[in-house]
């Protein structure tokens, strides 16, 4: 945490702030270690002021070193703003209006409030050894879970029914969902978010199953779409498009890679099959802390990859009122492509009734 706190000071220094308050919970857990409901702190060159309130006294004195702590009472944003002191930078991505403004108005004539949103966030690009293994840990539950879905069948069970499956299982192996299970059958399928719903699972149609789990703070995401009987060839075409599309979106992650040339490497192979007007999301994004965070991976983004982040490669084709396939792989960016893919469930076109 000493080391995260020092990196973010020599970003607020290069800012041209005198402090920055990091307010956004994953932030603060990320620069501080706290994870409760309610704090903050203001970090820069000559500050480490770690703030909450009564109830995580005994919770702040376990999990964050390096700070003075600070307990708030009563108004909390004026306790807060009460230490601000010259140019303040301030989570403007995360902070409402109002409350930047009840800030601005606490604050001393002499402090200066500063829009700053997005410091921290280029911090966690990046990961850790120990960020990655966590990482890896959550992921290795989800795949557990992949293969227990597939052992149990898929046939005449509801969208629901599996879904619900998935959570309690994860639940009771010490773990969270990062995010809703997606299971979409047939036509479902066409919805790249679909809700697990009560449509029965049939013969001969594709299911695509989208989960993470989350273990110890940290994020894992990966799909997999698998079919229930021989299929029309208009869906098995889509899933061998996919699956090479992934492949190439895959080759694609490199250090100093564009993402829009990545999300363009998938993409291309996608159009060039005559699918492109079936892809219309991102290829990717970052997981951590949060399933969903820097870098994305996009036709706009200008991001650009570095060694040690963690994305997913996820390309799919959904074609409404027919099926839906998508494909996802959680990979680590090494010095030369990828490290490591964290999801080892195959993605050959998988048979299971």
């Amino acid at each position: 945490m000493a080391d995260r706190a020092d990196r973010l000071s020599d970003l607020v220094a290069e800012a041209g702030l005198d402090s920055l308050l990091v307010a956004e919970l994953t932030n603060l857990r990320y620069i501080s270690g706290f994870a409760g409901s309610n704090g903050a702190c203001l970090i820069g060159p000559d500050t480490r002021t770690f703030f909450t309130d009564f109830r995580y006294t005994e919770r702040a004195a376990e999990e964050v070193e390096g700070f003075e702590v600070e307990i708030v009472s009563g108004d909390w944003l004026a306790g807060l703003a009460g230490f601000f002191e010259g140019k303040v930078g301030f989570e403007d991505d995360h902070l409402t209006v109002r409350t930047a403004l009840k800030l601005e108005d606490s604050a001393s004539e002499s402090a200066e409030l500063i829009h700053s949103g997005g410091l921290v966030e280029s911090l966690r690009r990046v990961k850790e050894p120990g960020e990655i293994e966590r990482i890896a840990t959550a992921a290795e539950l989800t795949d557990s879970l992949y293969h227990e879905v597939m052992e149990r069948g898929l046939t005449d069970r509801t969208e629901a029914e599996i879904g619900a499956f998935v959570v309690a299982r994860m639940r009771e192996v010490g773990g969270e969902p990062s995010f809703p299970p997606i299971v979409a059958s047939g036509p479902n399928g066409a919805s790249p978010h679909a809700e697990p719903g009560p449509r029965v699972v049939g013969k001969r149609e594709l299911v695509t199953i989208d989960m993470g789990a989350t273990l110890d703070g940290y994020c894992s995401d990966c799909t997999r779409t698998f079919a229930t009987g021989m299929l029309e060839a208009m869906a098995n075409e889509s899933y061998e498009v996919t699956l090479a599309a992934n492949e190439a979106g895959l080759k694609a992650v490199q250090p100093g890679a564009v993402a829009s040339d990545v999300d363009a490497a998938a993409r291309d192979l996608i159009e060039d099959a005559g699918y492109g007007e079936y892809f219309g999301h991102g290829l990717g994004h970052g997981v951590g802390l949060e399933v969903h965070e820097g870098p994305r991976l996009g036709a706009r983004s200008k991001d650009v990859l570095a060694t040690m982040e963690v994305v997913t490669v996820e390309p799919g084709i959904y074609i409404s009122g027919f099926t839906g396939v998508r494909i996802e792989d959680l990979v680590v960016v090494g010095e030369e492509g990828i490290a490591r893919n964290l999801s080892s469930v195959s993605k050959a076109l998988t048979y299971i009734d």
